[in-house]
């Protein structure tokens, strides 16, 4: 009796295994195409937001560079002995609004060592061994008389780095000066001190250190390993600059983008809206300089062969914090900033802003395309301001297309009266939104299957699967998340004719700076690593297709049978046929793949992505645990076969002949 109990269990148990390791066959029709995958379709969402441009993609080391902060002297330690009014902060409002703070220190027969200043940076400098560091300062003094040390200190105080300037001239205007110098040793939380030797008063201020290790080796530029990550996107738009920094707390805190470009000393510092928005994560040395502005958001997607689309205030602040609106007859000012932006990016030269954006540096136009009015607005009021605007551009620019906000969430009333509205005004391209818990994203893999093939377009502008909840600070960055976005994205691809934008939220954050996460890359003050949520991404992007073919299982597109998910497109420039699968299973799988309308080459290549456990995540020791492997494909038999692991997504490649 035990026998046979024995022997049905057995033959149950290998029947079971018989059928989950059996192959699957999916059917791919080649020759059927459905849509075309706009050149668009992978972006890159920007946001200043967990230090994202000071202290992170902005390579300045200096905090508080100016002395614009609240506290005048955040970020710096007044050092040796001094008297009252040695070391004094001076308000030049009235004579310079922009930049009306400075540095005045009387230096009294001092040696060096006897007084002085120190800047922390943000949370630390990052420093590499023969490195060379360019430091500049603008100065005024009334005579001649004091001699600045300058010394880079590591964590034991030990100095890695020195150099000495001698201010020359004299009188009441303001000049710059530089010197640079090698750093000795490499440190991850270093300082700068600036010693003081003679006598004299001088008037300091834009203190700056950057290292020459700049993108492009552009001074004064922006940190080239974050910018790597993101060329290697081959991103079809950058998104600048936000995200909720667009709106402000208040309108007086909005972002106002003729205030980022120019001079250095003339663009407006303002306090950046995560410094105080999460008290349990409170951030009261973050501000933004603007030394990343919008000429420099501009070149950077210029640099990485990306669309600009910029995001501008539409006459409201932030809804979830003081809903505060402009009204509707003087909303003239915020439409007139759209106006002059898309002078200043596509203008000639002869135009006002066209002449501005080739002052600066660029003559040529930066082609400019689309514009987003507003950020997670919504409701009446929006409406009413989004058609000012509207009429306004199109009057003017009719081939700019509009991202407009369908709110915050991507359910639910507020959001079903925002889609309709939105496509009664036939809007180019509503912005949806979505957090959520990966079982969101399985489920929407079919979410565009039913959305209309005419009319108003979708930008999934910020989607990110949350690992515990929104706003969580529990929230990770595993392989669980980032299967469940692959899940979503292949419906994002297969409805290619109804989705034309998509891009991970938020972008980066810096492992001590942070306020929100998840995020899709990580960084120190010296090194940085691209999540499974990046890869991700990357596997979409740089195997995007120009055409949307159908793959089928059983006769019915893949959004989820048995655990697969999956889409496919060719590559017309490369006639290529791209598959991408999820395996969302515990068991490994063979999978078989009839294409139809075709025929193959015998050779191509899968490029997998998995890990050991669903609550795997990459980190900065350990920065490629999820990264992308590649291994050769051979068809058999005229048959294209994949041996899919356990959760996994899945990327072919294969010519067409």
């Amino acid at each position: 009796m035990k026998k046979d109990i024995f022997l049905n269990s057995l033959t149950a148990l290998l029947l079971i295994t018989a059928v989950n390791v059996r192959a699957q066959t999916f059917t791919v029709k080649a020759n059927q195409i459905k849509a075309e995958v706009s050149p668009t379709m992978w972006g890159v969402f920007f946001e200043d937001i967990n230090m994202g441009a000071d202290g992170g993609i902005y390579a300045e080391l200096v905090k508080n560079r100016s002395f614009e902060f609240f506290k005048p002297l955040m970020g710096w330690t007044l050092q040796g002995k001094r008297n009252d009014g040695d070391i004094l902060i001076l308000n030049r409002e009235e004579a310079n609004r922009a930049n009306p703070r400075f540095l005045r220190v009387k230096v009294d027969n001092k040696a060096k060592g006897a007084l002085g200043i120190t800047n922390e940076g943000f949370r630390g400098m990052g420093i590499k061994s023969g490195l060379k560091y360019d430091f500049s300062v603008m100065y005024r003094q009334a005579s001649p008389g004091v001699k600045l040390h300058l010394e880079l200190i590591n964590e034991k105080k030990e100095v890695i780095g020195k150099a000495e300037l001698n201010p020359s001239g004299s009188g009441s205007d303001w000049k710059k000066q530089s010197v640079s110098f090698n750093a000795t040793a490499t440190e991850q939380k270093a300082k700068l001190s600036i010693w003081f030797e003679g006598s004299g008063v001088i008037d300091l201020d834009m203190v700056s250190l950057f290292p020459t290790d700049t993108w492009k080796g552009r001074p004064g530029g922006m940190r080239a390993d974050m910018v790597q990550w993101l060329a290697d996107l081959k991103p079809g738009f950058v998104r600048f600059p936000g995200g909720c920094i667009v709106e402000g707390h208040d309108l007086a805190t909005r972002y106002r983008w003729k205030n980022t470009i120019g001079p250095l000393d003339e663009r407006e510092q303002i306090i950046n809206r995560w410094n105080f928005e999460f008290k349990h994560r409170p951030t009261p040395d973050y501000f933004q300089t603007f030394g990343l502005g919008f000429y420099e958001y501009f070149q950077l997607t210029e640099d990485i062969g990306a669309e600009p689309l910029p995001i501008l205030n539409c006459g409201m602040a932030c809804q979830f914090n003081t809903a505060e609106v402009v009204p509707l007859e003087q909303l003239g000012p915020y439409v007139q900033d759209a106006l002059d932006l898309i002078e200043f990016a596509n203008g000639d030269v002869t135009t006002k802003w066209g002449k501005v954006r080739a002052e600066l540096g660029h003559p040529k136009p930066f082609n400019m395309k689309m514009m987003g009015v507003g950020n997670e607005n919504y409701g009446p009021q929006y409406l009413e301001r989004l058609k000012v605007f509207t009429k306004a551009i199109k009057a003017k620019y009719p081939d700019i297309k509009l991202i407009s906000s369908a709110g915050l969430f991507p359910s639910g009333e507020g959001f079903d009266f925002m889609n309709a509205e939105l496509r009664k005004m036939n809007a180019d391209i509503i912005d949806e939104h979505s957090y959520a818990r990966p079982d969101w994203f399985f489920e929407n893999a079919s979410r565009y299957d039913n959305y209309p093939r005419t009319g108003s377009k979708v930008f999934s502008g910020e989607y990110a699967a949350q690992s515990d909840r929104m706003v969580s600070v529990n929230n990770k960055n595993n392989w669980q998340t980032a299967i469940s976005e692959a899940a979503f994205l292949t419906g994002l691809e297969r409805n290619a004719d109804v989705v034309v934008m998509a891009s991970y939220a938020p972008l980066f954050a810096h492992i001590d700076g942070w306020q929100w996460t998840p995020d899709m890359i990580w960084v120190d003050n010296l090194r940085s690593y691209g999540t499974p949520n990046y890869y991700v991404q990357k596997m979409f992007s740089t195997n995007r297709g120009t055409n949307v073919v159908p793959v089928l299982l059983n006769d019915k597109s893949v959004t989820g049978q048995e655990g697969y998910y999956a889409s496919a497109t060719i590559d017309k420039g490369t006639k290529e046929l791209i598959i991408k699968v999820v395996n969302n299973s515990d068991k490994s799988r063979t999978a078989e793949f009839a294409v139809e309308g075709t025929s193959l080459g015998s050779k191509g290549t899968l490029t997998s992505l998995t890990a050991g456990s669903l609550e795997a995540v990459n980190t900065l020791d350990k920065p490629a645990d999820i990264s992308p492997q590649q291994t050769p494909i051979s068809l058999k038999n005229k048959k294209l076969k994949a041996n899919l692991a356990p959760y996994s997504f899945n990327v072919i490649r294969i010519k067409m002949i």
